[in-house]
């Protein structure tokens, strides 16, 4: 793996490799889980934007954007934006403006949270031609375009989530009969036949 060098003399020479080991993650959106929330519901977790440096800004709480310290632990999937749609000025520029605009917001899980923290950054950029991007695109994307941070990355984001699985799924078959699905499609069918008769 190419290490990272931080060279602040020349930007060309900044390397834009990712570098797990120095948790540097240059024009990256990073993802990593929530505790409880995300060992029940895998796929939701809280991401971050990094600078072309790799420097992570995440936005943790109301009023607060963390910078190169993730609220959650450090990342576990990362994706890595083609930094060729954009100048390198303009990224680091984009990622600071989102960041100051997110010191001054309340935080929402549902609404306005670390997603749209990352979204307000792509749409300033206008990264890929777009200009609307939202919590809904960035957690889509994520699941999509992400590689994991190495064998403990995967684990951190899906151990969990296992684990409770076996643990449901163990405790019904050994104390209960086997689980019963939530509906009944005969029923249902009948019902609308009847119905519809």
């Amino acid at each position: 793996m190419v290490r990272y060098h931080r060279v602040m003399d020349d930007p060309a020479l900044i390397s834009h490799d990712v570098d797990t080991d120095k948790q540097r993650f240059p024009h990256c959106i990073v993802w990593t889980p929530l505790p409880l929330l995300s060992w029940f519901f895998p796929l939701i977790g809280h991401t971050g934007i990094c600078s072309t440096e790799g420097v992570v800004y995440d936005f943790a709480g109301p009023y607060f954007v963390s910078v190169d310290n993730m609220a959650f632990g450090q990342p576990t999937k990362y994706w890595q934006l083609d930094l060729g749609k954009v100048r390198q000025s303009e990224w680091d520029e984009a990622v600071q403006k989102a960041s100051q605009e997110y010191r001054g917001r309340m935080h929402n899980l549902f609404c306005d949270n670390c997603h749209s923290h990352v979204a307000l950054a792509l749409n300033l950029l206008k990264y890929d031609g777009k200009s609307r991007w939202n919590m809904v695109h960035i957690a889509i994307y994520l699941l999509i375009y992400s590689k994991y941070t190495g064998v403990g990355g995967f684990l951190k984001t899906w151990l969990p989530f296992f684990v409770n699985c076996w643990y449901y799924l163990s405790y019904h078959l050994l104390f209960f009969e086997q689980p019963k699905p939530y509906f009944n499609l005969y029923l249902v069918y009948n019902s609308l036949a009847t119905y519809l008769m």
